[in-house]
This record gives C-alpha cells, sequence and structure tokens, in this order.
C-alpha cells in the first residue's frame, strides 16, 4: 500500500517538474535574448541588442551583467537578426548608394586630341553602383584634321569596366567624393574598321585602289579622372596590351598596333566631357 502511495506522488510530480523545466527555458531566453548580430567576418554574436545608432550597435551579452553595454561598429555587421526573425542588413557607407544622390551618374566625354589624328572620338560613361562603371566609346575616323591624304572612312568601338580605386585607409562616414572621381582600372576591347585609298604608279600611269583594315584590341588601362562641381570632367588614361590586324603595324585610330609577329598594343588620351543625370 505505502508502495502504490509513493508511486502515485511521483506520477504526480513529474508533469509539475516538466513544466518547471519549460518554464525556466522561456525565462531564460526572455531574459538572455536571443539575437544574432551576423558579422561580415562570419562571425555570429548571440546577444540580445539594445540599440541601433547612427555608427554602432549596442548589445549585452548573456555571461555578463544586463547593465554592461558593448557595441561593435556598423560597418563590421552585415546584418542583424532578431528574436522573432526580422531582419536588418547593412551596407558600408563608402558604397552605400544613398551618400551619392546628388551626384550625377552619366557623362558624356570628348578625346579632346582625337581630332588631331584623323578621328573623333565620343564616350558614355555609366555609373553601376559606387567603385564600378561601365564606358563605351564610338570613333568616327575621317571626321577630324586629315594626318594624311588617304582618305581614310571607317570607324572603331570601345567598351570597358571600369573598378575606381577606393581609398587606402578608412575612418567611418567615409565616402567617394564623387561617384565617377578617382583612380582607376579598366580592362577594355576595342573593335576597328576602315577603308584607306592609294595610289598605284605604273610606267607613269596612276591608278587608285582601295585596302580594307580589321582591327581588334584587347587592353588594360590605368587612368585617373577628376570632377568639377559635379558638371565637368577631365579623363587621364593609357593602356597595354594586345592587339591584332589584318593591315599594317601602327596607328590604327585609337590606339596602336606592333603588328603579328609581335602584337603588342597601347593607347593613351585625354578626354573632357560633362555629367548629365
Amino acid at each position: 500500500m505505502l508502495i502504490l502511495l509513493y508511486q502515485i506522488i511521483n506520477d504526480m510530480k513529474t508533469p509539475y517538474l516538466l513544466l518547471s523545466i519549460f518554464t525556466f527555458t522561456l525565462l531564460s531566453g526572455s531574459i538572455f535574448g536571443q539575437d544574432k548580430i551576423h558579422k561580415r567576418n562570419q562571425e555570429v554574436i548571440d546577444c540580445k541588442i539594445k540599440e541601433i545608432g547612427t555608427e554602432s550597435i549596442k548589445y549585452t551579452l548573456p555571461d555578463y551583467p544586463e547593465d554592461v553595454l558593448f557595441a561593435i561598429d556598423k560597418d563590421k555587421v552585415l546584418k542583424v537578426v532578431f528574436e522573432d526573425g526580422k531582419e536588418i542588413i547593412f551596407m558600408k557607407e563608402l558604397s552605400n548608394p544613398e551618400n551619392y544622390v546628388d551626384n550625377k551618374k552619366n557623362a558624356i566625354k570628348l578625346d579632346f586630341i582625337s581630332p588631331l589624328t584623323g578621328n573623333t572620338t565620343f564616350a558614355f560613361e555609366h555609373s553601376l553602383r559606387p567603385g564600378r562603371s561601365l564606358e563605351a566609346s564610338l570613333g568616327i575616323i575621317g571626321l577630324g584634321f586629315k594626318p594624311n591624304d588617304r582618305h581614310s572612312r571607317g570607324a572603331f568601338v570601345r567598351f570597358g569596366y571600369k573598378f575606381i580605386k577606393s581609398p587606402d585607409f578608412y575612418f567611418s562616414k567615409m565616402r567617394y567624393s564623387h561617384i565617377l572621381k578617382g583612380a582607376y582600372v579598366k580592362p577594355e576591347v576595342s573593335f576597328g574598321y576602315y577603308t584607306e585609298k592609294f595610289e598605284r604608279n605604273n610606267y607613269d600611269t596612276y591608278s587608285s585602289y582601295t585596302e580594307e583594315t580589321f582591327s581588334f584590341t584587347i587592353h588594360l588601362v590605368l587612368g585617373k579622372q577628376w570632377i568639377f562641381d559635379n558638371a565637368f570632367l577631365i579623363d587621364f588614361f593609357g593602356g597595354v596590351g594586345y592587339g591584332f590586324t589584318n593591315g599594317n603595324q601602327g596607328y590604327h585610330y585609337g590606339y596602336v598596333i606592333a603588328g603579328s609577329e609581335f602584337p603588342i598594343s597601347g593607347t593613351a588620351g585625354l578626354k573632357v566631357g560633362y555629367l548629365i543625370k
């Protein structure tokens, strides 16, 4: 009889014990929190977030008193995940598009020297995001001062992707002075086609003939671009790479190609331009 009574009492205590454990677990979670700070270096901090400021995030840790606040720079944080599953994703100030809303992000340019070399080259640059932009150029061969009497006619196109240099050091709230300004490296490809007229002397008889020239280059271009008053720009550049042509070595209106035996190529120029929205 005593054994049966003891067993009944124990059976009654078990649900209360389980309920106590469950309640303690919930209270522990509410006390210590389950918010998570995901850092950019893949580290995760389990904490209770107390404040998200303009420059830092403040939080408490379960192993320390609740009145002890820790802080972390927001630029070191990728995102925070709250206990209820809501997320806030953070972006570095240097690459935050909101910091450049007043910047004009497109530019029309002219290769300032090109008319002196028998062509006129126009370019258009579009900013994709801070530190990245696309640039396309069109060179009209024959539009400009004639460097020879061959009556050259044709065009070339260039396509490049700019990587604009970020600062060597970083302070909080640092940003590009303008989204298109700065030193850059630009992988670039070019395609060209033009015709030239030549005269042939055959026993005191002159005749003319036309030659077609195709060209293709791959360049790695280095340059620097200055922006003035969000309206005017100067872009100085030079590059080297590989060049191929079915014509002669030398100047091909926009770039120089050494020849088929040693297919090195180079380009350089000075552009001026006007910024537009």
